[in-house]
């Protein structure tokens, strides 16, 4: 079979301190989950992923990205994307009053 169908029950759950991960795929090709973090709280700081650009989309929620390799912090809203390059740390802080949803890729895959 070419396609594969799955829900929030058949994904590997990860737990990374404040922010709970939702693997739906991982392949050698690319990675797909979405992530919450609660009000207030913030990602753990990742590493980066060498040779792996990474995208994430704001569902729902108000964020910063912090990117210390390159010293800068972007601020994303709900309905926005930012592109993270390949081997960027990041740390993602939800600075909004609700639940932030994440949606993101990393291609190819972690």
């Amino acid at each position: 079979m070419s396609e594969y169908v799955t829900g929030p029950k058949e994904a590997k759950l990860k737990f990374e301190d404040d922010e709970l991960c939702r693997i739906f795929f991982k392949t050698d090709k690319l990675a797909f989950g979405v992530s919450e973090i609660g009000a207030g709280k913030s990602s753990i700081l990742d590493k980066g992923h060498p040779g792996a650009d990474e995208v994430f989309y704001c569902m729902r929620g108000h964020v910063l990205c912090g990117l210390p390799d390159e010293g800068t912090v972007h601020e994303v809203c709900q309905g926005q994307a930012m592109l993270i390059k390949s081997g960027l740390s990041h740390q993602i802080f939800n600075i909004g009053e609700e639940r932030a949803y994440l949606v993101w890729c990393c291609a190819p895959g972690l």
